[in-house]
């Protein structure tokens, strides 16, 4: 287990070094390429209450972090007003499991745990194993490389 841990560690540290080299996080929350939106267009609410991804309507956006935020409800919106950090992914949306390694990785709004009660993503279905295998440590590892990365852990109100 320690030693396909170790390999496919180092093969996703390769992948991603080779496909970010020379790219870094501008802002906090980045907006989705395509969308435009924050968190590729996904209610981060929704994350909490149905337990899945779901995508938002533009008639319920809301501006926070130097992003466009959008809900699948007014409910939903009015929740994230009231409490955005809260509800927004730790590490402005990065892989924790990169942030663990000391390098950041945008994370995927599909593949996402909660742990110790925040929203987390990932790059990847293996990154997600592999930090879910040692949360506890790795999330120690990860909030000590968020400022140093650009995946700030939290944004004010």
């Amino acid at each position: 287990m320690k030693w396909t841990r170790v390999w496919l560690s180092l093969c996703t540290t390769i992948i991603v070094a080779v496909s970010l080299a020379g790219h870094a996080r501008a802002a906090p929350y980045v907006p989705d390429e395509m969308s435009g939106y924050a968190i590729g267009g996904h209610d981060p609410v929704a994350y909490f209450i149905d337990g899945r991804p779901r995508k938002g309507k533009p008639s319920h956006e809301f501006l926070w972090g130097g992003v466009v935020w959008i809900f699948v409800n007014k409910g939903n919106m009015e929740a994230f007003k009231d409490a955005p950090n809260v509800y927004a992914p730790l590490f402005a949306g990065c892989d924790a499991f990169s942030l663990s390694e000391g390098y950041a990785t945008e994370g995927n709004p599909l593949v996402f745990a909660f742990v110790q009660g925040r929203l987390l993503f990932f790059f990847s279905d293996v990154n997600r194993f592999l930090f879910l295998s040692e949360h506890d440590e790795l999330m120690q590892r990860a909030r000590k490389n968020a400022g140093k990365t650009g995946c700030a852990a939290n944004r004010p109100n």
